[in-house]
């Protein structure tokens, strides 16, 4: 379509198909978050097949959509992995209360991660290293990146002086364990989360509500902090309306996601 020449009726279709384009680019369909899904886990997805991934580790295929429709509480119980890609996460210094159930990467397919990291404590266990932490030796798992990661957000990190009192020391990295008053297991189960020093964390359980029934949103760590564990692929808990400030978890895919559809904290 050309952009020289066009006006009144010409120039208002023009303008309409430039804002359905924007919209399109910034709500990626299930077929490119798939894709994006697989790039992230390079090795991991062999192909995407109709309605199952096929996962390298030989077994059985695994159901994106199970055609159920559910209300947040039940995503949040039992996630398949369209669920889980279904909210976009945003990128930026920027922090507020988010929209009631707005809690991208907090829906998690537990089938996933289990066939990512491992299905039992003693499985995830096997591809542990230890990874420097501003003095501590934390353990991390080493499949899909994730250390190397973390590494890398450290050095970055290091770089800011003034954050390390948020940092370190850290609250824990593996612990395979259910989430606090959920059937479902932490994403530190499979040694592919780090929540920072509890002194300046925030958690939607303590925080309690607004007049308006909201809960009272707080955050106390930088943002630096957050922008830089994004770069290499975390998501923050600071992002959730349930939220947990001092959570990061390595979510590379809902990163990618994020990138494409040029989803900003700020508004921007």
């Amino acid at each position: 379509m050309r952009q020289q020449g066009l006006t009144g009726a010409s120039a208002i279709l023009f303008a309409l198909a430039l804002l359905a384009d924007r919209a399109t680019a910034a709500e990626p369909t299930l077929s490119e978050k798939l894709r994006l899904l697989a790039a992230a886990y390079p090795g991991a997805i062999e192909r995407i097949d109709a309605n199952t991934l096929i996962l390298s580790d030989g077994g059985p295929p695994l159901e994106i959509d199970d055609g159920r429709k559910k209300s947040h509480a039940e995503k949040l119980a039992a996630a398949d992995v369209e669920d889980s890609l279904s909210q976009i996460y945003p990128l930026g210094a920027c922090a507020k209360l988010p929209a009631v159930d707005f809690e991208p990467g907090r829906i998690r397919s537990e089938a996933l991660l289990k066939r990512l990291y491992g299905g039992t404590a003693k499985a995830v266990s096997q591809d542990l290293v230890t990874v420097d932490w501003f003095g501590e030796r934390l353990r991390v798992t080493r499949k899909h990146g994730a250390a190397d990661a973390l590494k890398a957000a450290a050095a970055d990190l290091s770089r800011h002086a003034g954050l390390k009192r948020y940092l370190s020391p850290s609250a824990g990295t593996f612990n395979w364990r259910p989430i606090a008053g959920a059937a479902t297991l932490s994403v530190h189960s499979f040694g592919a989360a780090i929540d920072l020093n509890t002194e300046f964390a925030d958690y939607w359980r303590w925080a309690g509500k607004a007049s308006g029934g909201a809960l009272r949103y707080r955050n106390r760590y930088p943002l630096d902090i957050v922008e830089i564990f994004e770069r290499h692929g975390f998501i923050w808990g600071g992002r959730w309306y349930h939220f947990d400030t001092m959570h990061f978890e390595y979510r590379p895919e809902l990163i990618a996601i994020a990138r494409d559809a040029g989803a900003d904290a700020c508004g921007r």
